[in-house]
Protein backbone atom coordinates (compact mmCIF):
# COMPACT_ATOMS: atom_id res chain seq x y z
CA UNK A 1 0.00 0.00 0.00
CA UNK A 2 1.09 3.49 -0.99
CA UNK A 3 2.59 5.09 2.77
CA UNK A 4 0.59 8.31 3.47
CA UNK A 5 3.97 10.10 4.08
CA UNK A 6 7.22 8.96 2.87
CA UNK A 7 10.66 11.05 3.12
CA UNK A 8 13.80 10.35 2.08
CA UNK A 9 17.34 11.89 2.48
CA UNK A 10 15.78 14.79 4.06
CA UNK A 11 17.52 17.86 4.83
CA UNK A 12 16.86 21.38 6.41
CA UNK A 13 18.04 24.42 8.36
CA UNK A 14 18.26 27.32 9.62
CA UNK A 15 21.10 29.90 8.73
CA UNK A 16 24.03 27.74 9.11
CA UNK A 17 23.29 25.41 11.38
CA UNK A 18 21.31 22.05 9.96
CA UNK A 19 17.96 20.88 11.97
CA UNK A 20 17.46 17.68 9.51
CA UNK A 21 20.54 15.83 8.66
CA UNK A 22 19.45 13.17 6.37
CA UNK A 23 15.79 11.99 7.65
CA UNK A 24 14.10 9.10 6.40
CA UNK A 25 10.68 7.97 6.89
CA UNK A 26 7.90 5.87 5.83
CA UNK A 27 4.08 6.75 7.37
CA UNK A 28 1.59 4.26 6.29
CA UNK A 29 -2.23 5.05 5.80
CA UNK A 30 -4.51 5.59 8.92
CA UNK A 31 -3.35 5.35 12.36
CA UNK A 32 -1.08 7.44 14.89
CA UNK A 33 2.88 7.70 13.98
CA UNK A 34 4.97 9.05 16.95
CA UNK A 35 7.95 11.19 16.62
CA UNK A 36 9.63 11.21 19.70
CA UNK A 37 12.77 13.10 20.74
CA UNK A 38 14.48 15.17 22.97
CA UNK A 39 14.32 19.46 22.07
CA UNK A 40 16.24 20.40 19.68
CA UNK A 41 16.06 16.67 18.11
CA UNK A 42 14.21 18.40 14.62
CA UNK A 43 11.16 16.99 15.14
CA UNK A 44 9.32 20.38 15.09
CA UNK A 45 11.64 21.33 11.60
CA UNK A 46 10.09 18.18 10.04
CA UNK A 47 6.46 18.92 10.87
CA UNK A 48 7.34 22.66 9.34
CA UNK A 49 9.05 21.06 5.67
CA UNK A 50 6.25 18.42 5.60
CA UNK A 51 3.44 20.98 5.92
CA UNK A 52 5.11 23.81 3.49
CA UNK A 53 6.00 26.31 6.31
CA UNK A 54 9.78 25.49 6.02
CA UNK A 55 11.85 24.64 3.17
CA UNK A 56 14.07 21.87 2.69
CA UNK A 57 17.58 21.94 1.39
CA UNK A 58 17.75 19.09 -0.24
CA UNK A 59 15.91 15.12 -0.16
CA UNK A 60 12.05 14.55 -1.18
CA UNK A 61 8.36 14.30 0.36
CA UNK A 62 6.11 12.62 -0.93
CA UNK A 63 2.29 12.76 0.12
CA UNK A 64 0.18 9.57 -0.61
CA UNK A 65 2.77 8.77 -3.68
CA UNK A 66 2.53 12.35 -5.14
CA UNK A 67 5.99 14.37 -4.62
CA UNK A 68 5.47 17.70 -3.12
CA UNK A 69 8.68 18.73 -2.28
CA UNK A 70 8.98 22.16 -1.73
CA UNK A 71 5.20 23.08 -2.48
CA UNK A 72 3.09 25.91 -0.43
CA UNK A 73 1.63 25.14 2.99
CA UNK A 74 -1.55 26.43 0.47
CA UNK A 75 -1.46 23.61 -1.89
CA UNK A 76 -0.25 21.12 0.84
CA UNK A 77 -3.49 21.97 2.54
CA UNK A 78 -5.56 21.43 -0.62
CA UNK A 79 -3.85 17.62 -0.32
CA UNK A 80 -5.53 17.24 2.78
CA UNK A 81 -2.20 18.46 4.92
CA UNK A 82 -3.06 19.85 8.15
CA UNK A 83 -0.61 21.25 11.08
CA UNK A 84 -2.00 21.98 14.94
CA UNK A 85 1.83 24.11 15.80
CA UNK A 86 2.85 23.78 19.06
CA UNK A 87 1.48 27.00 21.27
CA UNK A 88 -2.01 26.43 20.89
CA UNK A 89 -2.53 28.11 17.10
CA UNK A 90 -6.24 30.28 17.91
CA UNK A 91 -7.39 33.65 17.47
CA UNK A 92 -7.11 34.60 20.87
CA UNK A 93 -9.45 37.86 20.21
CA UNK A 94 -11.98 36.16 18.38
CA UNK A 95 -15.05 34.03 20.01
CA UNK A 96 -15.32 30.10 19.82
CA UNK A 97 -17.98 30.29 17.35
CA UNK A 98 -15.99 33.57 15.35
CA UNK A 99 -12.83 30.54 15.67
CA UNK A 100 -14.58 27.98 13.98
CA UNK A 101 -16.11 30.37 10.93
CA UNK A 102 -12.85 30.62 9.76
CA UNK A 103 -12.68 27.02 8.80
CA UNK A 104 -15.51 27.57 6.50
CA UNK A 105 -13.15 28.27 3.82
CA UNK A 106 -12.55 25.10 2.66
CA UNK A 107 -16.35 24.72 1.87
CA UNK A 108 -17.62 22.81 5.41
CA UNK A 109 -20.68 25.02 6.25
CA UNK A 110 -20.68 26.94 9.75
CA UNK A 111 -23.74 24.47 11.16
CA UNK A 112 -21.57 21.01 10.31
CA UNK A 113 -18.55 22.50 11.58
CA UNK A 114 -20.15 23.76 15.15
CA UNK A 115 -22.30 20.54 15.17
CA UNK A 116 -19.15 18.21 14.72
CA UNK A 117 -17.24 20.48 17.23
CA UNK A 118 -19.16 19.97 20.12
CA UNK A 119 -20.24 17.13 19.79
CA UNK A 120 -16.37 15.65 20.20
CA UNK A 121 -15.81 19.02 22.41
CA UNK A 122 -18.96 19.79 24.52
CA UNK A 123 -17.22 22.31 26.65
CA UNK A 124 -16.42 24.61 23.67
CA UNK A 125 -19.94 24.68 23.26
CA UNK A 126 -20.41 25.92 26.57
CA UNK A 127 -17.51 28.90 25.31
CA UNK A 128 -19.10 29.48 22.22
CA UNK A 129 -19.52 33.10 22.76
CA UNK A 130 -16.18 33.26 24.98
CA UNK A 131 -13.31 35.22 23.53
CA UNK A 132 -10.37 31.92 22.77
CA UNK A 133 -7.89 34.13 24.42
CA UNK A 134 -9.67 33.88 28.34
CA UNK A 135 -10.45 30.40 27.77
CA UNK A 136 -8.08 27.73 29.92
CA UNK A 137 -4.88 26.26 27.80
CA UNK A 138 -6.87 22.51 27.25
CA UNK A 139 -9.77 24.49 25.95
CA UNK A 140 -7.81 26.25 23.49
CA UNK A 141 -5.77 23.44 22.18
CA UNK A 142 -9.36 21.54 22.09
CA UNK A 143 -10.27 24.41 19.50
CA UNK A 144 -7.15 24.26 17.87
CA UNK A 145 -7.79 20.61 17.09
CA UNK A 146 -11.46 20.93 16.49
CA UNK A 147 -10.87 23.60 13.48
CA UNK A 148 -8.28 21.28 12.12
CA UNK A 149 -10.73 18.14 11.94
CA UNK A 150 -13.50 20.28 10.92
CA UNK A 151 -11.00 20.57 7.66
CA UNK A 152 -11.35 16.70 7.23
CA UNK A 153 -7.64 16.47 6.41
CA UNK A 154 -6.20 13.48 5.23
CA UNK A 155 -2.89 14.06 7.35
CA UNK A 156 -2.97 15.59 10.64
CA UNK A 157 0.09 16.74 11.97
CA UNK A 158 0.12 17.60 15.71
CA UNK A 159 3.05 19.21 16.99
CA UNK A 160 3.44 19.03 20.91
CA UNK A 161 -0.08 18.98 21.83
CA UNK A 162 0.03 17.90 25.27
CA UNK A 163 2.89 20.65 25.85
CA UNK A 164 1.51 22.76 29.06
CA UNK A 165 -1.65 20.53 29.43
CA UNK A 166 -3.06 18.69 32.59
CA UNK A 167 -2.59 15.11 32.37
CA UNK A 168 -6.36 14.64 32.12
CA UNK A 169 -7.06 17.20 28.82
CA UNK A 170 -3.74 15.97 27.73
CA UNK A 171 -5.78 12.09 27.87
CA UNK A 172 -9.13 13.16 26.44
CA UNK A 173 -7.41 15.09 23.58
CA UNK A 174 -5.66 12.10 22.61
CA UNK A 175 -8.41 9.42 23.47
CA UNK A 176 -10.18 11.91 20.26
CA UNK A 177 -7.10 11.24 18.05
CA UNK A 178 -7.34 7.89 18.56
CA UNK A 179 -10.47 7.81 17.43
CA UNK A 180 -10.08 9.71 14.25
CA UNK A 181 -7.30 7.40 13.77
CA UNK A 182 -9.87 4.29 13.99
CA UNK A 183 -11.67 5.97 11.38
CA UNK A 184 -8.72 6.22 8.42
CA UNK A 185 -6.83 9.68 9.30
CA UNK A 186 -3.39 9.03 9.50
CA UNK A 187 -2.18 11.30 12.24
CA UNK A 188 1.77 12.30 13.26
CA UNK A 189 2.28 13.33 16.66
CA UNK A 190 5.16 14.96 17.70
CA UNK A 191 5.92 14.74 21.32
CA UNK A 192 8.88 14.98 23.76
CA UNK A 193 7.20 12.81 26.70
CA UNK A 194 6.77 9.34 24.75
CA UNK A 195 4.31 8.27 27.65
CA UNK A 196 1.58 10.44 26.58
CA UNK A 197 1.66 9.31 23.14
CA UNK A 198 3.16 5.51 23.23
CA UNK A 199 -0.52 4.48 24.55
CA UNK A 200 -2.65 5.25 21.36
CA UNK A 201 0.42 5.16 18.39
CA UNK A 202 0.77 2.40 16.37
CA UNK A 203 4.35 2.69 15.26
CA UNK A 204 6.47 5.62 15.47
CA UNK A 205 10.03 7.13 15.62
CA UNK A 206 13.18 8.21 17.79
CA UNK A 207 14.77 11.40 16.60
CA UNK A 208 18.00 12.75 18.07
CA UNK A 209 20.23 14.89 16.34
CA UNK A 210 17.98 15.67 13.44
CA UNK A 211 18.30 11.93 12.48
CA UNK A 212 15.74 9.35 12.74
CA UNK A 213 17.89 6.63 15.20
CA UNK A 214 14.94 4.04 15.78
CA UNK A 215 11.75 3.27 13.96
CA UNK A 216 9.34 0.74 14.25
CA UNK A 217 6.37 -0.41 17.18
CA UNK A 218 6.00 1.23 19.91
CA UNK A 219 7.59 -1.43 21.56
CA UNK A 220 10.61 -1.12 19.60
CA UNK A 221 10.73 2.95 20.67
CA UNK A 222 9.70 1.76 24.37
CA UNK A 223 12.80 -0.49 24.45
CA UNK A 224 15.23 2.06 22.60
CA UNK A 225 14.40 5.52 25.28
CA UNK A 226 16.38 5.63 27.59
CA UNK A 227 17.53 9.22 30.33
CA UNK A 228 19.67 10.64 27.68
CA UNK A 229 16.86 11.35 25.23
CA UNK A 230 13.73 11.95 27.28
CA UNK A 231 13.83 11.58 31.09
CA UNK A 232 13.95 8.56 32.70
CA UNK A 233 10.19 8.86 34.25
CA UNK A 234 8.50 9.50 30.74
CA UNK A 235 10.96 6.87 29.28
CA UNK A 236 10.40 4.02 31.64
CA UNK A 237 6.72 4.94 32.25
Amino acid sequence: MTPMLEVSSLRAGYGGIEALSGVDLVVPMGGVYAILGANGAGKSTLLSVVSGLHPPTSGEVHIAGVRVTGARCDELARRGVCLVPEGRSVFPNLTVHENLRLATHGGTSLAIIEEKTYASFPRLAERRKQVAGTMSGGEQQMLALARAIATDPSLLLVDELSMGLAPLIVSQLYELIAELAAHGLTVVVVEQFARTVLGVADRGALMVGGRIVTEGSTTDLQAALTSAYLGEGDALS
